[in-house]
């Protein structure tokens, strides 16, 4: 799973489904506005004004860089460290592709660090590490609500035995040790797959070094604070709107809607998180039309704000 590997046999596959995901997803919010009742939406969307707007999209760059945080931490603790400027521009770009399905089209920062010394096993290591905190991170944020909203409990239970599972099976040395003798022999008698398995097998390895219970304890805290920012972002859309809940509902509401989109492997979540928070916010009291444009205005401000600073900074090292 080299990254030449990976921009060989999937680059061009990963962009077209993200260029057809955003078409998608503009079709999708224009038929929910028109569904919502559009003079309605449109009216909220004037009422929340563009300070708040702005307020947004500042949290949602806090969440980002948090996440940036975390990120050069763990290329230090595989022994990959990168300059800053160069790994921010890395690291940015792979938003680009983050409505891929499975987020896989971020693995484009490995093919931007391989040529700065950075191994592929280290920065998809990385990687694999993000996507297992950001999980851990949503699933402390969703587990606030859980009391008052008993649907929910099934799903976070089952995220959370998966993670716990994975985790254990990371740092189980001895079977994943077997796999990999077991594929080198097979990958000698010219066997693609073995070869590729026995990669997988070293970045495991290398995935297991991010989560020692310091580095754990960091990647969480740093991820539970940037998903928070953008769950506080979205208690303040609701105020604006003039249907203010109360933090614990808000943040619960973000935080189990992007635990679905997650879970779903749909590019981006889309579909999933959109129905999911509309649904609840319905259920807590919004008319249609003020649910849909905070689920609107939400995903703006966070999915495809990201993709937008992704696409520049690709712009910038194409």
């Amino acid at each position: 799973m080299s990254a030449e590997l990976v921009a060989a046999a999937g680059g061009s596959r990963v962009i077209r489904a993200v260029l057809w995901s955003v078409a998608l997803a503009a079709l999708g919010y224009v038929g929910l506005s028109l569904w919502a009742g559009w003079r309605e939406v449109t009216a909220a969307v004037v009422q929340v004004g563009p300070w708040v707007l702005l307020g947004l999209l500042g949290l949602s760059l806090v969440n980002y860089l948090l996440r940036f945080v975390r990120w050069g931490r763990y290329l230090s603790l595989l022994d990959a460290p990168v300059p800053w400027r160069i790994n921010l521009t890395a690291y940015f770009a792979g938003f680009a592709l983050t409505t891929s399905p499975g987020k896989l089209g971020e693995t484009l920062r490995s093919v931007l660090l391989k040529p700065h010394g950075v191994p592929s096993a280290a920065s998809l290591a990385a990687f694999f590490a993000e996507r297992a905190s950001d999980l851990m991170s949503i699933l402390v944020l969703a587990a606030i609500g859980l009391w008052s909203y008993a649907p929910a409990r099934p799903v976070v239970g089952f995220a959370l035995g998966f993670v716990l599972v994975a985790l254990l099976l990371a740092q189980w040395t001895s079977f994943i040790a077997a796999i990999d003798r077991w594929a080198l022999v097979r990958a000698e008698q010219g066997r693609r797959w073995a070869k590729l398995l026995s990669q997988l097998c070293e970045i495991v390895l290398h995935f297991r070094r991010c989560f020692s219970l310091p580095a754990m304890g960091m990647g969480l805290s740093l991820g539970v604070v940037a998903w928070l920012a953008e769950g506080v972002g979205f208690w303040w859309l609701l105020s604006a709107l003039g249907y203010p809940l109360d933090l614990q509902t808000a943040v619960f509401i973000y935080a189990f809607a992007m635990l679905i989109g997650g879970l779903s492997f749909l590019p981006g979540g889309l579909g999933s998180s959109e129905a999911v928070m509309i649904g609840l916010l319905v259920m807590n009291g919004l008319p249609e039309a003020s649910a849909v444009t905070a689920t609107l205005i939400c995903r703006l401000a966070t999915l495809w704000f990201a993709v937008a600073l992704g696409a520049g900074f690709m712009a910038r090292v194409r």
